[in-house]
């Protein structure tokens, strides 16, 4: 009784590692045969009474062996995901684009159309790696786009640790059938998906440009968490792309300079983006959108790249207005997405040594599944002297930066996750600041000492006290918040709109962490039943509509909502969406005087370096 009451407790253990690995329905099957002919077995010698211990033992060997080689055969295979939720979803209309015609899918009311997996580009693949991106190709007959595309090639998480993710962070997992498969993934990932209001027959639609996070090494279009539908519906076109992510997109190498007819290197993700910003231009007229009402947005590292975007001489015209959230790169010193050409250089080195390639071409010659595995840190853009000339602060200087109007903002413990890690004492605590803040580092432990109260926690993480969250509030600040700190000052000082946030909603998710905004801002809070609160729903509401109102016109106000005052020289606040939503000064302007004064530094040292080239 006892050795089977062990087998049973085994195996259901052995189910729930197969279920948060989303491993398929037939590894549950054999799994439970295994465990019966394991009993059965047992059963079997204890009838004929032989000496079972030495066969018992193998017995057990060949139970576990059994196990694990039913968890690696029957994984989770690859799966393109469905455009729409709805089953069997119906197909609409067809759409004629420069390249050729294609359909898409309605969701399940048919109040929104989905065209999915559209290609902007050749697939960058064999010879075209490394390469800027190249017009796509025409296709015969009618294109189905019905499902996502591939994600780029990237560093995947392990399901069974992106299940734990979704069960101690998002709280939002469910044991449910059909979800047993992981997200197709491929260096063919040029690929884009617009989202399009039915029925509306007026002029033509403002269109959003979405460009995902990800730290410029992760991330696809496909995330729940900022797709349009609900946008769709308040009437914009909603458009998202993927683009080339780590060393895919952002390898740098002389080599490559001197072969690419532009004399780029290292910054293909943001061509990428560049290359599906001008298609949707080209071609969005089709699903009655507006060329030249285009506003570009984008969260996290996407918020890098539309400030990018702003800056690049490539997108001059391109389009209208920026929407950042949680980054810019427009530092002296950008804390990241942005490095030295020299450093870029320098890291393309290393992924050659690393690969024993003689030079970049040898390096297109590694298959993707292996060259994705490399150790280098490939996630950041560069002055190439064609998508970017220059540090971006030096055209903001200039006045020619290409957004009429900005909304930008950040949330209220931005760091925190990725400061997870650090292990912050009252004994380390300057010398971790000193990481962000060199000489200055023990000004700021004056203004933020590390005896500084912990903040209000709903995440499950430990900041491990007074030390830890006092750091938290500082690298939030420096890494996140500063940097729209200064996008806003340069577009008050260009005379143009800028509306800036902080997004400070605790709920049971991810709280006001990094990324807590988006399924607010992009109407997705109802994919998490149960999780959000009414309020939560009311927020949404209204930060959806400002956000399109943003897109429309330039100015996030409108009829019935809380006002939102504009920055400007003489109105230094800005709004703080949670439950109540007020204008209020940033909280973190004390800590920014003095990363300005860092920030000054890295500046000096820049310039004087230049003066002696």
């Amino acid at each position: 009784m006892a050795f089977t009451i062990v087998v049973v407790i085994l195996t259901l253990l052995y189910l729930v590692v197969l279920e948060l690995s989303k491993n398929m329905i037939i590894g549950w099957i054999i799994g439970i045969i295994i465990a019966a002919a394991m009993i059965a077995v047992r059963f079997y010698l204890k009838k004929q009474g032989k000496n079972k211990k030495g066969i018992l033992a193998l017995c057990w060997v060949g139970f576990f062996v059994l196990l694990g080689a039913n968890m690696l055969i029957t994984g989770p295979p690859e799966k393109q995901v469905s455009a729409v939720d709805n089953k069997n979803p119906e197909v609409t209309s067809v759409v004629h684009v420069n390249e050729g015609d294609l359909t898409g899918v309605y969701n399940e009311d048919k109040s929104v159309a989905v065209y999915a997996g559209i290609p902007f580009a050749k697939p960058p693949v064999g010879d075209l790696r490394f390469k800027e991106p190249q017009k796509p190709e025409a296709w015969q007959g009618v294109k189905a786009c019905d499902k996502f595309a591939p994600m780029a090639m990237q560093s995947r998480t392990n399901p069974f640790y992106d299940s734990l993710t979704h069960i101690l962070g998002w709280h939002d997992y469910e044991m449910k059938i059909g979800d047993e498969y992981v997200e197709a993934m491929s260096e063919d990932c040029l690929y884009l998906n617009v989202f399009v209001p039915e029925g509306y027959k007026g002029e033509k639609l403002p269109v959003i440009f979405y460009i995902h996070g990800g730290s410029l090494n992760s991330g696809q279009p496909s995330y729940t968490e900022y797709r349009g539908e609900n946008l769709a519906k308040k009437g914009v076109i909603y458009v998202n792309c993927a683009y080339r992510v780590g060393v895919f997109g952002y390898y740098a190498a002389d080599d490559l300079k001197a072969e690419s007819p532009n004399g780029t290197t290292g910054d293909y993700g943001l061509l990428d983006q560049i290359a599906a910003l001008q298609w949707v231009r080209d071609n969005i007229g089709s699903f009655g959108g507006d060329p030249d009402r285009i506003t570009i947005a984008g969260e996290s590292a996407g918020s890098s790249s539309v400030n990018a975007l702003c800056a690049s001489p490539l997108t001059e015209g391109m389009f209208q207005y920026a929407i950042g959230e949680s980054s810019s790169i427009l530092p002296y010193k950008p804390y990241h997405t942005f490095r030295d050409y020299e450093d870029a250089k320098e890291e393309g080195d290393t992924v050659r040594k690393e690969f024993g390639a003689a030079s970049s071409d040898d390096l297109r010659k590694v298959a993707a599944d292996k060259l994705v595995t490399t150790k280098s840190k490939q996630n950041a853009m560069t002055i190439d002297g064609y998508a970017l000339p220059e540090m971006p602060y030096v055209t903001y200087e200039r006045g020619a930066n290409h957004e009429k109007a900005l909304l930008n903002g950040f949330n209220g413990k931005e760091a925190d996750v990725f400061l997870m890690t650090y292990e912050a004492t009252k004994d380390n605590y300057i010398e971790l600041l000193e990481k962000a803040l060199g000489d200055y580092a023990e000004e700021m432990a004056q203004l933020v000492p590390p005896t500084t109260p912990q903040r209000d926690e709903y995440f499950i993480i430990d900041q491990g006290g007074d030390a830890k969250g006092a750091l938290d509030t500082v690298y939030s600040a420096a890494w996140f918040s500063y940097p729209h700190h200064i996008w806003s000052n340069y577009m008050i000082a260009q005379n143009k709109p800028c509306y800036e946030y902080n997004f400070t909603k605790k709920n049971k998710v991810i709280s006001d962490n990094h990324a807590g905004e988006l399924p607010y801002a992009y109407g997705n809070l109802w994919r998490h039943p149960g999780l959000y609160s009414q309020e939560d729903d009311k927020l949404s509401e209204i930060m959806q509509q400002y956000w399109v109102n943003f897109v429309k016109t330039g100015d996030p106000n409108g009829e019935g909502l809380p006002r939102w005052e504009m920055r400007s020289a003489d109105q230094s606040k800005l709004i703080k969406l949670d439950t109540n939503i007020e204008m209020v000064e940033d909280p973190n302007n004390a800590i920014y005087t003095i990363i300005d004064k860092y920030q000054q530094s890295e500046r000096a040292k820049r310039e004087a370096k230049a003066a002696n080239q």
